[in-house]
């Protein structure tokens, strides 16, 4: 057998460390041991068998080469083995971690691509006190989701998306990067090797997240000399405790996200921790979030702390522009395709303050939350409602015009699905 995988099966344990992950240096099958299996049972996987089946654009990979990724392979039928689910209160799921089986490792130097990427364990990890991600912020990150259909079927939502904007960010951050392909086998690798965890069908989602790190040791300032992509998952509900309810927001004035020039419009961990001050004063307050402005100005509106802004008025949606200081989007890109579809006219341009506090409605959008209604903006002591009735008309219809399509219960005319088993 070509280099493919065995799963061995074993019954569920709660002992810690009682189920490992073996990795052979040769040719041969690599051997899973799984927590989630009932019964013994073994599966031969030939690695031209791993297909990534997309609705409309099938996508076959095959053997990549001496510079891409050699991982362990799973295909739906070992995945069919998990019948059972985690034990976990589904109906009251939030979005916080929960520990879940596996996560996915693979490491390359500075001047080589990434390859021998492996299934682990989830646990910590060994960095170097001087790696380049904990001395100058050398990191990047991505999230997307995988949905259960009722059927068992399981779907991704445009993965390649973040594949993409991975090795966008990572040229931006002098960072190696895996290639689309990686991206995506590793994705499902991951996600199948984690079945278990993910919510039945209308109960949540598995959130995935990829990190791509400067592991290497470097104490000047300089790009690290090595480089670590990692996947691990987590079953998450929503984001905002609301749910699918109003939020309130609070625009900051003083403090800012981004600013020209800098790494704003890329998915970089320092974006993150930066808005955390003004994050925890505004929930202090009693705001959900807050809203920032551009750096120059101070009168346009860029984005929440981690989703785009939707100003809606009469059939027209603003967005602010992509334009280097926020945030493309995956969500935010799908939003705008749908709204066309539907018939809105859609604007992405410089949207104002004045825009938005006269706006009929208005909503944010990110992998977390879908979409967020905003039920007040607060600007300078000024609050500002928008309607009287709770969720927004635009806001609920595209809502569930997006989240029916990544739960696979609309017809995927888009192409954007993929199927995983």
């Amino acid at each position: 057998m070509e280099s493919g995988a065995v799963f061995a099966g074993l019954h569920p344990s709660t002992t810690p460390g009682s189920h490992n992950l073996l990795l052979g240096p040769s040719r041969g099958a690599v051997k899973l041991l799984h927590p989630a299996f009932t019964e013994k049972r073994l599966f031969s996987i030939h690695p031209h068998n791993l297909q990534f089946q997309k609705q409309f654009h099938p996508v076959s990979f095959r053997n990549y080469g001496n510079n891409n990724v050699n991982c362990v392979k799973v295909d739906s039928r070992a995945s069919n083995a998990v019948s059972e689910l985690a034990d976990i209160d589904w109906d009251n799921l939030g979005f916080g971690l929960m520990h879940t089986d596996y996560m996915y490792i693979m490491k390359c130097s500075k001047d080589e691509g990434f390859s021998k990427g492996e299934l682990q364990r989830f646990g910590n990890i060994e960095l170097s006190p001087s790696s380049g991600v904990l001395n100058y912020g050398q990191g990047l990150f991505e999230g997307l989701k995988a949905y259960r259909k009722h059927d068992g079927s399981i779907l991704l939502f445009r993965p390649e998306e973040n594949a993409t904007r991975l090795r966008e960010g990572a040229e931006r951050m002098c960072m190696p990067a895996p290639t689309v392909e990686q991206f995506l086998e590793a994705v499902r690798v991951t996600v199948l090797a984690n079945e278990r965890w993910i919510p039945p069908a209308g109960k949540g989602s598995l959130y995935i997240r990829p990190l791509l790190m400067g592991s290497g040791a470097v104490l000047g300032l300089a790009p690290a000399p090595e480089y670590t992509f990692l996947i691990y998952v987590s079953p998450v509900g929503n984001y905002f405790k609301e749910g699918l309810a109003p939020i309130n927001l609070i625009i900051e004035t003083e403090m800012h996200r981004a600013t020209p020039g800098g790494t704003g419009g890329v998915k970089t961990i320092g974006n993150y921790a930066a808005v955390l001050k003004a994050q925890s004063a505004a929930k202090a307050k009693g705001f959900s979030d807050v809203l920032y402005l551009d750096s120059v100005h101070k009168r346009y509106l860029e984005e929440v702390s981690s989703c785009n802004v939707f100003v809606v008025k009469g059939n027209l949606i603003s967005t602010p522009a992509i334009k280097g200081t926020i945030l493309p989007g995956i969500t935010r890109k799908s939003i705008l395709d749908v709204a066309r579809s539907q018939g809105f006219q859609v604007e992405e341009s410089h949207v104002t303050v004045d825009e938005l506090l006269e706006a009929d409605e208005v909503f944010c959008t990110g992998t977390a939350v879908v979409v967020s209604p905003v039920g007040s903006i607060t600007y300078r002591d000024k609050r500002v409602t928008y309607g009287s009735d709770g969720v927004g008309r635009v806001s609920q219809q595209l809502y569930s015009a997006l989240t029916s399509l990544q739960m696979g219960l609309t017809e995927d005319k888009m192409g954007w699905i993929v199927k995983l088993k």
